[in-house]
């Protein structure tokens, strides 16, 4: 098997959620399915010192539907943003350890849960139903500890933020997209998709 695409992100961060779709439909399209997509935690919570605020990630979620994603994000609700993301990136963790293959498929799947069907993924009854589709024996605080390592080893590797990919020698923060910000903190974002493709090019090709 080839070296894995590593990305850290959170599930949570909306930007994160349109740049693993991004590099995963290149993937797709260059028929790179040797090359799994290893998705990391960066728990953003633990990294800021507070959970993600629900009516910010709303208005990410607004902008990144009016610049760049306008089929994405369709259910996602407010209401059910989650309290915390760790439980869910301790069973995509643990997803992982039954094979790269459902890893990423969970790790996508949880995202989706999210973003694309508004379910509210700290809810323990959620993510036992991912669980079980997934075939994925959750335990929790197993999982936890492996969220904690991946946090350790992004902080010794420069994790600049969610999301922040590597392939072998190279890195890019959050490559799928051109975030800027004005001084009244309005955001404006750009698709850098021949970016994002000349990057993964380079990691398919080794």
């Amino acid at each position: 098997m080839a070296n894995p695409l590593e990305v850290f992100a959170d599930i949570w961060c909306p930007f994160a959620h349109v740049g693993l779709r991004a590099a995963k439909a290149v993937r797709d399209e260059r028929s790179s399915t040797r090359v799994p997509i290893l998705i990391r935690a960066w728990p953003l919570e633990l990294v800021n010192g507070v959970a993600m605020d629900g009516a910010r990630t709303a208005d990410h979620v607004r902008e990144l539907r009016e610049q760049v994603a306008p089929s994405m994000f369709v259910g996602f609700d407010e209401s059910r943003f989650p309290s915390t993301s760790l439980p869910a990136l301790a069973l995509a963790a643990r997803a992982y350890e039954v094979s790269h293959e459902i890893g990423e498929a969970m790790s996508f799947a949880l995202r989706d849960a999210l973003f694309e069907r508004g379910e509210d993924i700290s809810d323990p009854d959620v993510l036992a139903g991912l669980a079980r589709h997934y075939d994925v024996a959750f335990e929790t605080q197993i999982g936890l500890d492996a969220v904690y390592e991946d946090w350790r080893a992004g902080q010794s590797r420069g994790v600049k933020g969610s999301p922040h990919f590597f392939c072998a020698n190279t890195d890019a923060f959050c490559p799928a997209l051109d975030i800027e910000r004005d001084d009244a903190g309005r955001i404006s974002l750009r698709l850098r998709s021949s970016e994002l493709e000349a990057f993964l090019d380079a990691c398919f090709e080794r």
